[in-house]
C-alpha cells in the first residue's frame, strides 16, 4: 500500500510557465446534473496578487479546490507552474471559508497550523526541530503567538482566519489559495492580512483570493476574473499591486 505524500514528488517549477493556467475546465459534483464549472480558462502569472470575484454559487470555491486537487475534472487540463496538480501538493496552500472547518475539533492552535507542513512529512515522518520554528514563525507573524496552546473552538472569528492564513504559510508554498479570507473579521485582521500578502507578493509568491465583493476591482489587483454560473471572464483594465 503506498500511503499519500509518503512518495512525495516535488518535481521542478517548468521554467517560464504561469503559476496557474487552466484550459477548457469543466467541474461537476457527483449526484449532480448541472456543471460547476464550464469550460473554465484562467491564467495567473507567478509573483501576482489576484482576485476570483462572483456572486455566491458562481463557481469560485470550486475553481480554488479543483487547482488543489480537492474536486475532480471532469474535462480540461490545470497546470501549477507548468505541472499537473498532482505531481506539485506542496507547491499550492488552500485557505478554505472558515464554515468548512469543524472548530469543535479537540486540538489547539499551534497543532492546527504545524498541519501545513504534513505535506512535506507525509503520514510516516514526525515533525522536527526545524517544522516546529517554522509553525511558531507563522504563528507569530499572524500575531497570535500567545494563542498557540488554546483550542481552536475558543478563538474568535477573525482569530480562526488567522491561524488558517498561518496554516497556509506554515507549507511555505509558492502559491497560496484564499477563500473568502476577510468575510467577516475585523479590521485589525484585514490590516494583518493586508500585511502578510504584500510581504508574499515582494517575495515573487502568488496570491489568489476568492470573494463575493465585486469593489474589489478598485484593490489595485494584478489580475481579476469574474466568474457566473460557472463560466469564468477576465476583467479588463485591471491595476497593478503595489
Amino acid at each position: 500500500m503506498v500511503l499519500p505524500y509518503s512518495l512525495r514528488r516535488e518535481c521542478a517549477a517548468v521554467p517560464g510557465t504561469p503559476a496557474v493556467e487552466t484550459d477548457n475546465l469543466w467541474v461537476r459534483y457527483p449526484r449532480s446534473d448541472h456543471d460547476a464549472l464550464r469550460g473554465v480558462a484562467v491564467r495567473f502569472p507567478q509573483g501576482v496578487c489576484a482576485a476570483l470575484i462572483g456572486a455566491n454559487g458562481s463557481g469560485k470555491s470550486t475553481l480554488m479546490k479543483a487547482l488543489c486537487g480537492i474536486v475532480p475534472v471532469r474535462a480540461g487540463t490545470i497546470r501549477i507552474a507548468g505541472l499537473p496538480v498532482g505531481g506539485c501538493h506542496h507547491r499550492v496552500a488552500y485557505l478554505p471559508q472558515r464554515g468548512d472547518i469543524n472548530w469543535r475539533f479537540p486540538v489547539s492552535v499551534r497543532r492546527l497550523v504545524l498541519a501545513g507542513r504534513f505535506v512535506h512529512l507525509g503520514w510516516i515522518r514526525r515533525p522536527g526541530r526545524e517544522d516546529y520554528k517554522i509553525t511558531d514563525a507563522a504563528l507569530a507573524q499572524l500575531g497570535i503567538e500567545h494563542l498557540a496552546d488554546r483550542q481552536i473552538g475558543m478563538l474568535s472569528g477573525g482569530q480562526q482566519q488567522r491561524a488558517l492564513l498561518a496554516r497556509a504559510l506554515a507549507q511555505d508554498a509558492e502559491i497560496l489559495l484564499l477563500d473568502e479570507p476577510l468575510a467577516g473579521v475585523d479590521q485589525g485582521t484585514r490590516n494583518v492580512f493586508e500585511r502578510v500578502i504584500n510581504d508574499l507578493i515582494s517575495r515573487n509568491r502568488t496570491v489568489i483570493a476568492a470573494t463575493h465583493d465585486t469593489s474589489v476591482r478598485e484593490d489595485g489587483y494584478d489580475v481579476i476574473f469574474e466568474l457566473e454560473d460557472g463560466v469564468a471572464q477576465e476583467v479588463e483594465h485591471v491595476g497593478h499591486h503595489s
